[in-house]
């Protein structure tokens, strides 16, 4: 019994003896003010409860205002710096690769994958943007996606009747139109049961990675394996296709088999099931939350019709939209922008520091992560007058072109740029063409869909559609 008491004593000494080591040192290296809360959990709860209620707001709002643009605190198991001031987040983001290096949060890294385009590095990762760039810019989506995500906005919305649930069926839109970019699946039974398992991954993302006390991270892993195995199947299957008779469609799988680059089935599989993700989650975020904002905003749904209607009488019933009528869509593209500013499709990244970095008066310790906040700078009063209200007429008369690159990022910058920006607005685009051309909706319900909907407690922001054929409109 001594032994062990001695042993104890010891490991607490020598614990202590850290954290009073660790406390002088970021003493002397005169860190941002903040906190890191409590002892190996620093602030996780709080962010995570933030999260999942109907405002994660106060997260930050509390601290900016009591702290400033620049703090410190500690969430999942690291202590971190949140900036939400534009020069540091243009700083970051330019020194990607330099004084930085992409980290994220356990949780998310492992559910990704290590070959993940997120946490690939160096000219591995410069090659790899490149490559999933090529596949959404303006020319392929001129060429052929348009056409693609045309028809499956079209194929789901003429299943809608009555009662639909929004968040819900934009999920399906945007998963449909990934799976048939990245590897020509027309929606079917099978793409559904994999939308399924898709859905239990991402509710892991902002768990503590420990499935001993997580039940929700251990069901996200279950079905990560699922998924991957569905994959690989896929990977295989083409794999044998392509050396037998040579012919290789056009998607992003048979880019990669194609690449000359020999990539392990593990290496497509990581990269393919982190596209999934960025296409699936992000985009029906926006798509539910452009509706609701032109919902609440009758003058700018008004105007938007009218734009659409337009669009609409230039062209024969039932014929698909060609990429004039994109460019056409002048007032659309204004929403499009409001949307991403208020929505951010890109709340901000999580970078790591190696090396000790001084910025702004403060020292960033080696090892500490940064979180820089792109969602805090898009709401900040002070960079966009009244910068919590819904107003797409901000961006008439090209005045986005006032606006500091650093102020305005909602498909973030530098190296990792998200590669489907392009893709992105296209496909709010069409969505809401199709949309407001077919029905009129009114809210099914006082049901207040949350400001940043998550994936467990998100509202499905419910809405009564009729086909604006048969009724009067109902906005």
């Amino acid at each position: 019994m001594s032994s062990f008491t001695s042993l104890l004593f010891s490991c607490a000494a020598i614990a202590a003896f850290l954290i009073l080591l660790r406390r002088w040192r970021y003493r002397r290296l005169r860190l941002p003010p903040g906190s890191l809360g409590l002892p190996f959990i620093g602030e996780t709860l709080q962010l995570i409860s933030a999260y999942k209620s109907d405002n994660p707001e106060p997260f930050m709002d509390r601290r900016l205002n009591r702290y400033g643009l620049v703090f410190t605190t500690h969430v999942f198991g690291e202590p971190t710096v949140f900036s939400a001031e534009p020069e540091m987040n243009r700083f970051v983001l330019a020194n990607e690769g330099k004084l930085f290096e992409c980290s994220y949060p356990g949780s998310i890294s492992n559910l990704l994958g290590k070959h993940s385009l997120l946490l690939m590095k160096g000219n591995l990762h410069k090659k790899m943007h490149s490559l999933t760039m090529s596949f959404a810019n303006s020319w392929i989506i001129k060429d052929h996606l348009l056409v693609d995500v045309d028809r499956l906005i079209r194929l789901n919305l003429d299943s809608w009747s009555d009662r639909v649930l929004l968040m819900e069926e934009a999920k399906k839109i945007t998963f449909e139109l990934t799976v048939k970019q990245l590897m020509s699946f027309d929606p079917d039974e099978w793409t559904e049961n994999l939308r399924k398992e898709y859905v239990l991954v991402i509710e892991g993302f902002f768990t503590l990675p420990f499935p001993l006390f997580s039940p929700t991270y251990r069901r996200a892993i279950k079905a990560r394996t699922k998924v991957a195995e569905a994959l690989t199947l896929v990977v295989r299957e083409r794999r044998k296709g392509s050396e037998s008779d040579g012919n290789r469609k056009k998607d992003m799988l048979g880019a990669l088999l194609a690449s000359g680059e020999q990539f392990s089935d593990e290496e497509i599989v990581d990269f393919m099931l982190a596209l999934l993700v960025a296409g699936y989650e992000t985009t029906s975020t926006i798509m539910t939350l452009a509706v609701k904002f032109l919902t609440e905003t009758p003058l700018a749904l008004a105007q938007l019709k009218e734009e659409h209607d337009q669009i609409r009488s230039k062209s024969k019933t039932g014929a698909p939209l060609e990429w004039s009528d994109y460019k056409s869509m002048i007032f659309t593209q204004c929403v499009v922008n409001e949307t991403l500013r208020m929505a951010n499709i890109i709340g901000g990244i999580f970078r790591r520091a190696t090396t000790d970095i001084n910025i702004n008066g403060y020292t960033i310790p080696k090892g500490w992560k940064v979180f820089a906040s792109f969602r805090a700078v898009h709401l900040n009063p002070n960079h966009f007058k009244d910068a919590r209200s819904f107003n797409p007429w901000r961006w008439q008369n090209n005045s986005e072109a006032t606006i500091p690159v650093n102020v305005y990022t909602p498909f973030g910058g530098g190296p990792r740029l998200c590669p489907g920006y392009e893709l992105a607005r296209v496909v709010l685009s069409v969505f809401l063409h199709r949309f407001i051309t077919i029905f009129s909706w009114v809210p099914a319900e006082e049901d207040r869909l949350v400001f940043f909907p998550t994936t467990r407690t998100q509202k499905r922001y419910p809405i009564i559609v009729k086909r604006r054929e048969e009724s009067s409109p109902c906005i």
